[in-house]
């Protein structure tokens, strides 16, 4: 009979590539049998979305199981079970929404919206269910780079259906309005404006709900910071110092409110020519990386300056569908499952579990 303790002691030697830790320590190991025979089942829960990558873990974890003598046939189940996670203090969580996650920059033309975009496509392509919030009222993007057209439904004449494209739930102002009309619309319409879109949607059991916020740390900004439950930003950069002087006001923004910053994205970060492959920092070299060494941030790596990431976008087909096996599409892949990592290890939150308290008279 195989030993139990030989058998976890022998998985202990296999790691999660992306938290670096052995499954056996992360408890994340459920259910081992054993049979009189030797024959061997488990259960394997990720906290994040993996589809892509569970083929290689199970032909990992069967390997390291077949190293124990008396072990016969391996059976292994590996499941995402993505969690709720704690969020700001004395803020409510969304209905059907599991973690927001805000993407932001202090600056406007740093690749913000694409990276969102293609954010939240690559986290819907490992199996999450995923949901994109265009929160920039004056400029939308998302319908256009979303390859989406038409206005939302409502069945009950109160709340909107979300659009969907590419296995991702959209809502944006942009859905509302005509693609030519300007929102002359002072901060506090633009902020119940949003509210309306982020609260009257029907987002349907979302594991990940990706914003797009606005450039700036305006009036929206702070409603989302104090009103929305986010479980954490991705701040987006550009290397030259103009952009990183308004990202870092960016960062001191969301650690004022209380909201964790998962990492920062350096945009634009070099330009290889497709003439003669000669490489360009053209907006400067490792501003990005060195700002988040300064403020202890995840540096969650570089995009090129590439002509095809912006006519894919601008074509409705962001990188992650048009070419998902591409090299800038890994690039984005990439950052999705550190972005997922970060959060799978943040601290979970408890309150569904607890019914509220009810005072009767006697």
């Amino acid at each position: 009979m195989v030993a139990s303790d030989t058998l976890l002691k022998a998985l202990q030697t296999c790691l999660d590539p992306n938290t670096r830790k052995d499954f056996v320590s992360a408890r994340a190991i459920k259910n081992l049998d054993i049979s009189a025979d030797g024959d061997v089942s488990f259960d394997v829960e990720l906290g994040y979305p993996a589809k892509s990558q569970i083929p290689a873990l199970r032909r990992a974890l069967i390997g390291a199981a077949k190293t124990v003598p008396g072990v016969q046939n391996v059976s292994v189940n590996l499941q995402s079970v993505i969690g709720t996670h704690a969020v700001q203090r004395g803020v409510a969580l969304l209905p059907n929404v599991k973690n927001v996650i805000a993407v932001a920059s202090g600056k406007g033309g740093v690749g913000k919206s694409t990276t969102a975009a293609n954010l939240a496509l690559a986290l819907a392509a490992e199996g999450a269910r995923v949901g994109l919030l265009d929160a920039d009222i004056y400029g939308p993007s998302q319908a256009l780079m979303m390859g989406i057209e038409g206005r939302p439904q409502s069945e009950d004449g109160d709340t909107m259906e979300p659009l969907e494209n590419y296995g991702v739930q959209v809502m944006s102002i942009g859905f509302l309005v005509d693609a030519d009309e300007a929102m002359i619309w002072r901060g506090p319409m633009a902020v119940q404006a949003l509210e309306q879109l982020l609260r009257k949607t029907n987002w349907k059991n979302l594991d990940y709900l990706i914003i797009d916020m606005p450039p700036g740390t305006g009036d929206i900004h702070l409603t989302l910071s104090q009103k929305v439950p986010v479980t954490g930003a991705v701040v987006v950069t550009t290397p030259q110092d103009i952009a990183l002087l308004d990202a870092r006001k960016g960062v001191k923004m969301f650690e004022k409110v209380g909201v964790p910053i998962l990492g920062v994205v350096e945009n634009m970060a070099v330009h290889v020519c497709s003439k003669c492959g000669n490489a360009e920092h053209i907006f400067g070299s490792g501003g990005g990386q060195k700002m988040a060494a300064d403020y202890d941030l995840a540096y969650l790596g570089a995009l090129p300056l590439d002509i095809n990431i912006r006519l894919q976008a601008d074509s409705g087909r962001p990188s992650v569908v048009f070419d998902p096996d591409g090299e800038v599409a890994g690039l984005y892949k990439s950052l999705a499952r550190q972005v997922a990592v970060a959060v799978a290890d943040m601290d979970k939150d408890y309150s569904a579990k607890f019914s509220a308290i009810a005072i009767k008279r006697a």
